[in-house]
């Protein structure tokens, strides 16, 4: 059963806190696990994980730092990174393909050593959509690896990168048949949740359930929650009001190409004024930098 009323029984998993909250803390981890198997399908299913640092520096003391929202590693030494990505960026893939290197680099031995490495996983739940599918309802869950353009096949499969655009799911309970459509909609739909729908009778969640129930969290960790859904929602409000703008501007050229170039103008506007209003709210400025793709002397800048 679904509801927009207020207040929510269930926490909102797109904040940051209700993300790490259900994935990033190890009395949680059996719920990382399970979300893991249901997308992965590896060989051998993942049985326990170990969190690891998620703050990363270069090689070099100037070399610029990536910041995870989880990171781990299962028993064979496989890396995940797995990220809530609220909003796009210009430079999102190039952003995910960064961050993938420092746990590749990690893996350097000191001495003799036969550059053997273990598999990395980029998992990317997106609260957003590509703009070169966004027509296409049906593809939200993208599985990238290197390839073989000639062959079209797999050149080499321990980097893969695994994208799931979330407004894109629009299965209705009666709808999930996969345990991997049954995380999905626990996503997608949580926060609205009055209850535990019938569909979801599995072990796991009821774990994630417990979790997420707002009112047995203790005052002090309520008020983290509340702080971290008002940065949501800031945020929400900041990029919707920045997109309507734009497609405001694409809509008076009236001709495909003024439509064009409104949106890429409104794009550019939505990436500055997001960056403004977040230091205007005093957030740190690595934060501003994961969300609109800008650097540390552009925010600056404004």
């Amino acid at each position: 059963m679904l509801t927009n009323e207020f207040p929510d029984r269930y926490i909102n998993p797109y904040t940051d806190f209700g993300f790490k909250l259900l994935f990033g803390t190890p009395m949680n981890k059996d719920l990382l696990i399970g979300f893991l198997n249901s997308l992965l399908h590896l060989e051998h299913d993942i049985t326990d994980v170990t969190y690891l640092n998620a703050e990363h520096l270069g090689m070099a003391e100037l070399d610029r730092k990536a910041v995870f929202d989880v990171y781990c590693e299962n028993t064979a030494g496989e890396k995940f990174i797995v990220e809530m990505q609220k909003a796009g960026q210009k430079f999102f893939k190039d952003r995910s393909v960064f961050y993938a290197s420092f746990p590749i680099r990690e893996q350097a031995k000191r001495g003799d050593w036969n550059y053997e490495l273990k598999a990395v996983y980029t998992v990317g739940i997106l609260n957003f959509v590509f703009d070169e599918d966004s027509d296409d309802e049906n593809y939200f869950h993208h599985e990238v690896k290197l390839m073989d353009i000639h062959r079209k096949e797999v050149f080499y499969d321990k980097l893969t990168f695994i994208y799931l655009e979330m407004p894109k799911f629009h299965k209705s309970e009666e709808e999930l048949v996969t345990l991997f459509d049954k995380w999905m909609f626990v996503l997608h739909n949580l926060s609205r949740l009055l209850e535990r729908p019938a569909a979801l009778q599995e072990r796991i969640f009821t774990r994630l359930f417990e979790a997420a129930e707002i009112a047995k969290f203790t005052p002090v960790k309520r008020m983290e929650y509340e702080e971290s859904l008002k940065v949501y929602r800031d945020l929400t409000n900041v990029i919707d009001t920045a997109e309507w703008k734009g497609e405001q501007r694409g809509l008076q050229k009236g001709r495909e190409e003024g439509r064009k170039e409104g949106r890429e103008e409104g794009r550019e506007e939505e990436r500055l004024s997001n960056a403004r209003k977040m230091k205007e709210m005093g957030l740190e400025y690595s934060f501003i930098s994961r969300i609109t793709g800008l650097s540390a002397e552009e925010i600056d800048a404004l």
